[in-house]
């Protein structure tokens, strides 16, 4: 179970270095694979997968009907984007130039776990995205029985 969010250099090679609380959940969860791709939904964000976690994902994505435009753009985005990475002896991944390009990843980043996965944000898509709150008119029925 990843949670957190942690700040992140991305060095001038395109590396990230996996924050050291998430290095043995890593090495547990998927024996240092993962798998990158874009988040179809949030501009500025890439996903993170464990390797096993991601051949779920990548098989429930796959099994949508190829006729439907929004399942091709999501299978085009999610499955045919994605690219397995493994940290190296420094625990640093390589984050693949066109994504880091699309989602305006540079230097600064932000990290979060998200129970199954990693999302990866720009800092300026982050902090965009952590400012807006939610209106009354978006809470559903499932968010309303929360006891927060």
């Amino acid at each position: 179970m990843f949670q957190g969010e942690t700040a992140i250099t991305v060095d001038d090679k395109g590396r990230l270095a996996i924050p050291t609380a998430y290095r043995e959940l890593v090495a547990g969860a998927c024996v240092n694979r993962l798998v990158i791709t874009y988040n179809p939904f949030e501009p500025g964000c890439l996903w993170l997968f464990p390797h096993a976690e991601w051949e779920k994902v990548r098989d429930q994505v796959n099994a949508l009907s190829k006729v439907v435009k929004a399942h091709r753009d999501m299978q085009m985005k999610i499955v045919g984007a994605a690219a397995v990475v493994e940290p190296d002896g420094a625990a640093r991944i390589l984050l693949p130039a066109s994504q880091r390009a699309t989602t305006g990843i540079e230097k600064k980043a932000v990290l979060l776990g998200m129970g199954n996965k990693f999302e990866l944000w720009s800092e300026q898509a982050h902090l965009a995205k952590i400012r807006q709150t939610i209106g009354e008119d978006e809470i559903t029925n499932d968010m309303a029985a929360l006891q927060l």
